[in-house]
């Protein structure tokens, strides 16, 4: 494509699409593209590189995988329609989130135990994040400090091209039933500069996930990944009551903090409601949101309970097996509480098209998880910001050859929806 667009200088942000361009020319200075970026390659490369129990890890579902696939099918159903002759050279991917100028509708998912797919764990991502300006969530189950994922995430901000001082991040809670922990976690988030707290609802315990269940798959029993939990000084004092040192005993330690967040005990809306009052008190009344809505129900009670937004997600079929397309949901969700509060999505996004039909059927912004966790495994930082750079000029080309100039134009009338007749039958995760 022509690096002399007018688009270059008509919009806010970077003109994403010049990353195909970038990629195409680069056998003329003897070197090629760093790896294919199609999911089901990522997913190969991806299990090429890692232990089998960390692939077992990053790639099982819930059950037999039922809720993976009706995602992907769920996507499947839904058709971009496209438009011609639109002057899609005044085009931009911009948008915004609580306040915060993005320059796309796209944000990291919060994803634990990084340190499994990288010896860095979240730090490599939380740079490149904040390098390409984009949102990043951090999850309870992180495998690194608060503190240092957020110092990072400031640090790739100020190396981007989006970067203007401090980066756009999020904290992602699973909640203790120890109240003083919870309120520890999120001090230190509000210190380290988290501008929202995302409360997750549909992980107070595992799912059962075969492959891991059979290979005794769960690092924090086996001295991996507590670090988060570790540096916290109320855990720590937790532990010097237990009798417990991290340093010689880090099973059980790592035991021990993971057993205060996947606790097996489920919270109730009261509780939650208690967590956004913490967190506004101790962030100055900074956004809290709900990360797990799939009912239309759920959706209607958090907004007469006063949450800021909502993530409709089915953890992307991680937890229960058998359970409605998160796409679905959204559908329902936008049609009952649209106008009343923030929507967001996440849950089995593979690629632009996908992030395009999470938006035209009403979320505001859509995170995805896995494709970037394909990415540190494979190749650290540089594999996250070549997989988030590959999407992003991916949605900058569907845009451009689909005749859409901003996010705003993306809605229910550019899509043709099929019925949901979707087979029982498993099919591969990489699909």
């Amino acid at each position: 494509m022509d690096p002399n667009n007018p688009n270059l200088k008509t919009r806010t942000t970077p003109q994403y699409a010049l990353y195909q361009r970038e990629n195409f020319w680069k056998l003329n200075d003897g070197e090629v593209s760093l790896f294919n970026t199609d999911p089901g390659h990522l997913e190969d490369l991806a299990k090429a590189k890692l232990t089998q129990n960390g692939w077992f890890y990053a790639s099982s579902n819930a059950g037999q995988s039922h809720t993976h696939t009706a995602n992907r099918q769920a996507f499947y159903r839904h058709r971009i329609i496209p438009r011609m002759l639109v002057d899609t050279n005044k085009r931009d991917t911009a948008t915004s989130i609580f306040g915060h100028q993005v320059p796309a509708p796209i944000g990291f998912a919060p994803v634990g135990i990084n340190k499994i797919y990288h010896p860095q764990g979240e730090l490599p991502v939380a740079s490149a994040a904040g390098e390409l300006g984009l949102p990043y969530c951090l999850s309870t189950a992180g495998s690194q400090p608060i503190e240092d994922v957020g110092a990072a995430n400031d640090s790739g901000a100020k190396k981007g091209r989006e970067g203007e001082g401090s980066a756009v991040r999020f904290f992602q809670l699973y909640m203790p039933h120890d109240d003083e922990l919870t309120r520890s976690l999120l001090q230190r988030a509000v210190d380290s500069g988290f501008t929202a707290c995302i409360l997750t609802l549909d992980t107070w315990q595992l799912g059962w996930r075969h492959d891991d269940v059979a290979t005794s798959n769960y690092a924090f029993y086996h001295g991996i990944g507590a670090d988060l939990g570790l540096s916290d000084p109320v855990f720590q004092k937790r532990m010097k009551e237990k009798g417990i040192d991290p340093r010689t005993q880090p099973n059980e330690a790592g035991a021990m903090w993971i057993d205060n967040v996947w606790h097996g005990r489920a919270h109730t809306w009261e509780k939650a409601v208690w967590a956004m009052k913490l967190w506004k008190e101790l962030s100055g009344k900074k956004p809290f949101c709900l990360k797990g809505i799939q009912s239309v129900e759920d959706a209607k009670m958090s907004v007469e309970r006063g949450f800021d937004g909502i993530v409709v997600s089915n953890h992307a079929g991680r937890q229960v097996d058998g359970a409605v397309a998160s796409l679905d949901a959204l559908e329902k969700i936008v049609d009952a509480v649209g106008d009343k509060t923030y929507i967001m999505y996440d849950s089995s996004v593979r690629s632009a098209s996908d992030v395009f039909k999470a938006l035209a059927l009403g979320a505001k912004f859509v995170f995805v998880g896995r494709l970037w966790i394909w990415g540190l495994s494979i190749m650290g930082e540089t594999g996250v910001r070549h997989v988030m750079r590959s999407l992003l000029a991916e949605l900058d080309i569907l845009m451009n050859v689909a005749g859409f100039q901003n996010i705003g134009q993306i809605t229910r009338d550019a899509l043709e929806t099929g019925s949901k007749d979707y087979s029982l039958m498993n099919v591969p995760s990489k699909l």
